[in-house]
């Protein structure tokens, strides 16, 4: 066996998994492995030859096999997670010795470094099954779509989901504001503005302010930045990684970064006042957001009048499903005075929608929609 570069405990220590298991003796591939692996953030162990320990072999997160190393390991136990990594893009030979070490992927370097070094950083933050990720746009201004993804937030987090609020909205205030949070220590939207590649989601979540039991992710009250679509993406992802469940506000005019947004968002809600102008309006919002949204259904919105359409009116004029209805909240603006976030009156019509919303739902995304 070769030499051990770190253990599980080590990585452990961190609030990692173990690292991957390297196999290789090609020196100059290993070099290579090595500075990816640091590149993501985790700790390998590394065999020149076979692996002698099974437990090395079946323990770790994902294996590595340098092409050079495939003949050592060709009898080793079947398992997920291998990767066969090679230089030589015109070798015919390598997809059949893939196959004949079980591995799930064959890796050209330098071309798949990107991808590899997302791979190794999903084992060394132990990522699991992505988080359910819901936007809210408002059908029209002023339509309460902020108050709406805030509510949705709160009453997760207080349901015991672990909750990141993510305002993808530059234009709308700063959700902090909402919540009641302006002053939480934290960072804000400026602070990823040049972000690019990975953004770690454990070091994202432990960096934004945290306020009712949840993360939230909004803009400061400084200059206007602007937030490149790769930074929101990098960002977004990042939080999703993190498992729980991901309330992003959307601004209701989609540019790259809201594409960014909406291209990870598994379920859309369009808050829509229930009259016939608020649909009027509703109708080009849900043309644009429906181009990137896999699904996307409609929240009617009652407002303190009598009157007005109907929910399955409101759905009916716009084609897409309905989610439910929003009743007014007469004591909302007073509640959010006195120091009371969207949704946290547990008893509320607000709260009392949500909570059905989330109950409806299963605790992570299902393909195609929920």
């Amino acid at each position: 066996m070769g030499g051990v570069i770190s253990s599980d405990v080590a990585a452990q220590a961190e609030g990692r998994q173990g690292g991957p298991l390297i196999v290789t003796e090609d020196v100059e591939l290993l070099d290579d492995l090595l500075r990816l692996c640091a590149a993501a953030g985790a700790l390998p162990e590394v065999h020149h030859g076979g692996p002698e320990r099974r437990s090395s072999w079946d323990a770790a997160p994902l294996v590595l096999v340098g092409d050079d190393a495939a003949d050592r390991v060709r009898g080793a136990a079947r398992r997920r997670g291998v990767v066969l990594v090679g230089r030589d893009q015109d070798d015919p030979g390598v997809w059949q010795r893939a196959v004949e070490i079980g591995a799930d992927h064959v890796l050209v370097l330098p071309d798949g470094e990107q991808w590899l070094v997302d791979r190794i950083a999903d084992v060394a933050e132990g990522v699991g099954r992505p988080a359910l990720t819901v936007g809210v746009i408002g059908g029209r201004g002023g339509a309460g779509a902020s108050t709406l993804a805030c509510a949705l937030a709160v009453t997760a987090a207080r349901e015991g989901r672990r909750t990141m609020l993510v305002d993808a909205d530059p234009l709308g205030g700063g959700l902090d504001v909402l919540l009641g949070a302006e002053s939480t220590e934290g960072l804000r939207w400026p602070a990823f503005a040049a972000s690019r590649g990975r953004v770690g989601g454990g070091a994202l979540e432990e960096s934004l302010p945290h306020v009712h039991a949840l993360r939230v992710l909004s803009w400061d009250r400084g200059e206007a930045v602007e937030v490149a679509p790769e930074a929101v993406r990098a960002v977004v992802a990042a939080a999703r990684r993190r498992g729980g469940a991901v309330v992003v506000d959307l601004p209701r005019r989609v540019d790259e970064a809201a594409a960014e947004a909406l291209a990870q968002v598994d379920l859309g809600l369009l808050l829509v006042p229930a009259e016939l102008r608020a649909v009027a309006g509703a109708r080009r919002v849900a043309s644009a957001a429906g181009m990137a949204l896999r699904d996307l259904r409609v929240v009617a919105a009652r407002g303190p009048a009598p009157g007005g359409l109907d929910p399955e009116e409101v759905a009916g004029l716009l084609g897409l499903p309905l989610a439910g209805e929003v009743p007014w909240e007469a004591g909302l603006v007073a509640a959010q005075a006195g120091g009371s976030p969207p949704g946290g009156v547990a008893r509320g019509p607000l709260a009392r929608f949500c909570t059905a919303f989330w109950d409806r739902l299963p605790a992570e995304p299902v393909g195609g929609g929920v």
